[in-house]
């Protein structure tokens, strides 16, 4: 049986080549699924998704973020989408290429948000983590934080906190480290 699906494929294959054109590239599960994400999705008018290498490399995207609220109003974010082939099964790997000053977010870009880490299920989709991000701008998260300096300031004194921000969104140093201007 399992045969028969093969020589089935292999024909369909064959029949979509011999038009002269080139060999139609088989999509992953993953490909497909994100391919669905896509063009559902549903974002806020405070985030835009570009395809940087192109639209026939949907596994690679960026999504940029302008918070309309909080500490981070006015600001610019840019994060790196990449999604491995095995999507939804496994989380796409998210990374901040802005240099921000956040509890939640390190010097690095790495990302602590949980449904990219052990909260991940296959039903959960692109959308669903842009949300994710936004949120973590609305209300940054002093309990599971990354940098853990800006999560002891956010907790102990929000002031201080909320000038840090402006400061590295300006373009400006905190605690000897320089961010660039993301306003």
């Amino acid at each position: 049986m399992i045969n028969l699906f093969k020589i089935k494929g292999q024909k369909k294959e064959e029949a979509a080549n011999s038009n002269g054109g080139p060999p139609v590239k088989k999509q992953s599960p993953g490909e497909l699924r994100l391919h669905k994400d896509i063009a559902e999705l549903n974002l806020p008018k405070t985030t835009k998704i570009s395809f940087p290498n192109g639209k026939d490399d949907l596994m690679n995207f960026e999504a940029t973020l302008r918070p309309d609220e909080g500490y981070y109003l006015g600001g610019s974010f840019t994060f790196t989408f990449q999604v491995s082939p095995s999507y939804p099964h496994e989380a796409p790997k998210v990374k901040c290429k802005t240099k921000v000053y956040h509890p939640n977010i390190d010097l690095e870009g790495n990302v602590c948000l949980n449904i990219l880490r052990e909260d991940w299920k296959p039903v959960l989709n692109i959308n669903t983590i842009i949300y994710g991000l936004n949120l973590l701008f609305s209300q940054p998260n002093d309990e599971d934080p990354l940098n853990h300096e800006a999560a002891a300031v956010l907790r102990d004194n929000p002031q201080k906190f909320q000038r840090n921000v402006q400061m590295a969104m300006s373009g400006g140093y905190v605690d000897n480290t320089h961010f660039p201007r993301c306003k």
